[in-house]
């Protein structure tokens, strides 16, 4: 059997991991360099970034496990009650099942015979695909997009606190800009690719808010660190 493979079955983890990772990643570099701005000592921009890290891990991992049960929680209902509808009146069903191929260009009679045969088949399979919108391969996943939103928020947020380890107090804003945007810019295309858009659109727009981020919490710090 020929067998393809679409980017549409990455779209469960795909969009929690690259959102996860460019939240880290960009949240974890304003605040190093919104912390910097203000010239505290190290201690503090490090605690700052660990903070920041674990923090943030947690708070994707969470937010993304309530957001995608939610979803999760309306598919159940939905089948559940698609489910009661087939046992109640299974003609009504396969003539709502059998109007949907007819709006899509079938014929009644061979609509009716697909539906007939589908249903014989799997008939909440095929109303929970035709109907409701479901398929399996983006059914909502709350646990697979908690821990791809926390582990890649992680992974995103550790570049920035290690430079806040490592780069001397003088070189350490432009450094960890520098090597923001150079990362954005890497996993905007990674994720273009991936998705299957273009690639230099894909890198400018990530590079480009996280600019206008670290800019903003940059002007912030100073603007802070000046008053106090």
């Amino acid at each position: 059997m020929h067998q393809e493979l679409h980017r549409s079955e990455r779209i469960g983890w795909l969009r929690a991991a690259v959102l996860g990772a460019n939240d880290g990643l960009i949240s974890t570099s304003s605040l190093v360099v919104g912390v910097a701005a203000a010239e505290p000592g190290r201690v503090a921009i490090l605690l700052a970034a660990v903070a920041g890290l674990a923090a943030g891990a947690l708070s994707m991992a969470a937010g993304e496990y309530v957001s995608v049960s939610s979803q999760a929680d309306t598919e159940h209902a939905d089948l559940a009650r698609e489910r009661g509808e087939l046992a109640n009146s299974p003609e009504a069903e396969r003539d709502e099942l059998a109007g949907l191929y007819i709006a899509r260009g079938l014929s009644r009679v061979l609509a009716i015979q697909v539906a007939d045969q589908l249903m014989a088949h799997d008939a909440l399979g095929a109303h929970a695909r035709d109907e409701l919108g479901i398929h399996e391969t983006t059914r909502a996943r709350p646990i697979q997009a908690a821990v791809a939103s926390a582990t890649s928020f992680a992974v995103g947020a550790a570049p920035p606190a290690v430079l806040a380890a490592l780069l001397p107090a003088g070189s350490l804003t432009p450094g960890v800009a520098g090597v923001t945007l150079g990362l954005l810019l890497v996993l905007g295309g990674v994720a273009a690719r991936l998705g299957g858009a273009p690639l230099a659109r894909g890198a400018l727009r990530v590079a480009f808010w996280g600019a206008v981020a670290m800019g903003c919490t940059a002007a912030v710090g100073r603007l802070f660190g000046a008053v106090v």
